[in-house]
């Protein structure tokens, strides 16, 4: 079994629940959504950069890190043929594993393809309005999520802030201890105002998040 990998590093994980640890990261190619503000817009069309690597490649090289996370990302992972094989071999490994899906693909079979508990967490996106890619959003996905998954919204509008309010409230995903994050399109809105916003609107349980990667380094820069 072989998978199109753009890039592989060891950084520390820039964002969600294990933001500031260090981690493994595998980035896929390919992506089923092109969103207006993607960061990583090279690795998308199936064209990009990359090298084919077996299961057996991947796993090797995650466990020479000695690192114990891991984030599967692109891309989009689960467009990958076999990724439900890679978690649950990374798994037997030892490693956690988080894996970032866009929220256009179901999440139901990554979800039942084994009891994992604690050891895998998704982080599943919700594209707002800014993002050009709402339309394409798996609503059914909210009903399969576990108290340590992640929800992530990137905002760059008041409009996109009230959509993410609108979600949070509607599948009540603060009150489930579902993580809850929203953080800002680089650039484009003030992390204050969502700070303002999420005064203005009570948001309990939900978490101003920043790409920490972007304030360390190059925002542009690979590889972290």
């Amino acid at each position: 079994m072989n998978y199109k990998v753009a890039e592989k590093f060891v950084s520390i994980n820039g964002e969600s629940r294990f933001a500031g640890e260090l981690a493994v990261f595998i980035r896929f190619v390919g992506c089923n959504l092109s969103c207006s503000y993607c960061d990583t817009a090279w690795a998308i069309l199936d064209s990009a950069p990359g090298s084919m690597m077996s299961l057996e490649e991947i796993v090797e090289y995650v466990d020479s890190c000695k690192v114990k996370n891991v984030t599967l990302t692109g891309g989009e992972p689960l467009i990958q043929n076999g990724i439900n094989v890679l978690i649950d071999k990374l798994i037997r490994h030892g490693h956690r594993v988080e894996i970032e899906t866009n929220g256009a693909l179901p999440i139901k079979s990554v979800m039942e393809a084994g009891d994992y508990k604690d050891m895998l967490s998704v982080t599943l996106d919700y594209k707002c309005p800014s993002s050009g890619m709402e339309s394409s959003m798996l609503l059914e996905n909210y009903d399969y999520l576990r108290d340590y998954d992640n929800v992530k919204f990137v905002v760059g509008t008041r409009e996109d802030l009230d959509k993410a309010y609108k979600i949070i409230t509607k599948y009540e995903l603060a009150e489930k201890n579902i993580m809850v994050f929203i953080g800002p399109v680089f650039g484009k809105i003030e992390p204050a105002e969502i700070v303002e916003y999420m005064k203005e609107k009570n948001m309990n349980g939900v978490k101003l998040q920043l790409q920490q990667h972007k304030f360390i380094w190059d925002p542009d820069m690979k590889g972290v």
